[in-house]
């Protein structure tokens, strides 16, 4: 199932580029266009790319809703009742490939920040870490957004359901300090996964002013993410290939 989801990539490498090119350009944007940094101690951009970092496993999760929705319209289901074959296969074959994507993203931005001079503190073992947390992260996401596709069923469906995920990314500290906004605000912030995810990576990265201690709270928030809706997606698929 993985092998089949990557030969797609050679069928569509425009769409795969545009995947790549779509988190640098949010990476320059910020940084340079509409420039920020509101709230943030030090320099922007040390605060900036790991945002960027936790900001691209939320986004681009349509190409895998709209494999799943197609896949379900398109009779292909069918056949692969047919085969011996674990009921969730062919979730975890798509999920398999989009994570090797959402990892060539994250060494495409890395190289792009660095670029920049951007320099990730902490040596390779906080980079491997942060790396880590973030692709958990990235794989929480992705059944959370598989399970919606599920429920969506059409391709058509998908980007309204996809705009659900605009909120977790913009509502975090990806861009600005959460002690900059209205207090309300900086609460929901500070309660976002997303956020989580970011201020550890920040802190595996050394960035000054970051809090401690939330490596483990990057942990628990998409273990449990996981916990819930990864058996939903499979029993979910269940139901619709009987």
């Amino acid at each position: 199932m993985t092998r089949r989801e990557l030969a797609r990539w050679g069928r569509q490498p425009v769409q795969l580029a545009v995947n790549l090119v779509f988190p640098v350009m949010l990476l320059l944007m910020f940084g340079y266009l509409v420039g920020g940094g509101r709230g943030v101690s030090g320099e922007y951009r040390d605060y900036l790319v790991p945002g960027m970092l936790a900001l691209t496993m939320a986004f681009g999760l349509e190409g895998t809703m709209l494999a799943v929705t197609q896949d379900l319209n398109k009779g292909v289901i069918d056949r692969f009742r047919s085969m011996p074959m674990a009921n969730g296969a062919v979730l975890v074959g798509r999920s398999a490939a989009d994570m090797l994507q959402s990892a060539l993203a994250l060494v495409v931005l890395i190289g792009v920040g660095s670029a920049l001079g951007w320099r990730p503190g902490g040596g390779p073992a906080a980079l491997l870490a942060a790396v880590g947390l973030l692709l958990l992260f990235r794989f929480a996401m992705l059944w959370i957004g598989i399970h919606l596709a599920l429920v969506a069923g059409k391709p058509e469906m998908v980007q309204a359901v996809q705009i659900l995920v605009w909120p977790v990314g913009f509502l975090s500290n990806a861009l600005a300090a959460p002690g900059s906004m209205p207090g309300w605000l900086g609460t929901v912030v500070e309660w976002n996964p997303m956020s989580h995810t970011a201020t550890a990576v920040r802190d595996l990265f050394g960035v000054p002013g970051t809090e401690s201690g939330h490596v483990w709270t990057a942990i628990v928030w998409p273990l449990a993410l996981l916990a819930v809706f990864f058996p939903l997606a499979v029993r979910r698929f269940g139901r619709l290939s009987r």
